[in-house]
């Protein structure tokens, strides 16, 4: 079958392993209660919420598999997408690759997405995996930055002061949300190539970059934040808050 007759699907893969230490001690960030009910449920359910989307691949925490699936079972999601779990890695590069190496047969557009964004609109993840339909091979969302940038030299002890080595021009300045979307065998092809080190890779669409390959911004939103702090908690209450006043849900 030709590329051009070739159907296409799309699946999305949430990297939900890490422990979110930021968010203070208790149950991974991923499975922190966001106006009752699990962030990873909204996320999961943001995601589904893209009629294009047919499949949803959480990597879990490696021990806590079968918690995360008994969660999605427990909770309502849309019946067209498909759901699946499998057990993540040390880091995220990782876990994303393993969750990579699940999808099926048949996937052409692959987006990943933070589980620590769970308020993104539908209409973020429509115009991403719009513009990967569209032919382009990477594709993040972002804003632009409002706080001027400085570069500095990073102090060898936290708290001390730290020597400003350049400005960047802040409208040339974007700051990246999730998801980002890719053609499926680009992204599998940066995992193959691009080395594991340290931490690994934070950003799918950089690992991209240093294939060489061209990655483009599409319009991020501001309600696409990432819950990291106790205070990103009381501003995603907030926007619910909002939008159950304004949608009734």
């Amino acid at each position: 079958m030709s590329d051009e007759a070739r159907p296409s699907r799309t699946a999305v893969v949430i990297p939900a392993a890490g422990r979110g230490v930021r968010l203070g001690p208790g149950a991974p960030k991923a499975l922190r209660a966001l106006n009752g009910t699990p962030m990873l449920i909204h996320a999961v359910r943001a995601m589904a919420a893209s009629r294009a989307v047919s499949l949803v691949v959480v990597v879990a925490p490696s021990d806590g598999a079968a918690e995360v699936k008994n969660l999605l079972d427990a909770h309502a999601l849309p019946e067209r997408t498909d759901y699946l779990v499998v057990p993540g890695g040390d880091t995220r590069q990782e876990s994303v690759h393993l969750g990579l190496q699940a999808l099926p047969e048949g996937v052409t557009t692959v987006l990943v997405h933070d589980a620590a964004r769970p308020l993104v609109p539908v209409d973020t993840v429509d115009a991403v995996i719009e513009a990967v339909r569209d032919g382009a091979v990477a594709v993040v969302p972002a804003l632009p930055v409002a706080d001027t940038v400085k570069e500095v030299e990073p102090a060898e002890k936290p708290g001390d002061p730290e020597q400003v080595v350049a400005t960047p021009i802040r409208a040339r300045l974007r700051a990246v949300q999730t998801p980002q979307g890719f053609d499926h065998d680009t992204l599998v092809n940066a995992h193959a190539t691009i080395a594991l080190t340290g931490e690994g890779a934070t950003d799918d669409a950089g690992m991209v970059e240093r294939l060489g390959a061209p990655v483009v911004v599409v319009p991020g939103h501001e309600e696409a934040f990432k819950v990291t702090r106790p205070l990103d908690l009381v501003l995603a209450e907030a926007v619910l808050a909002r939008r159950r006043a304004n949608d009734g849900f």
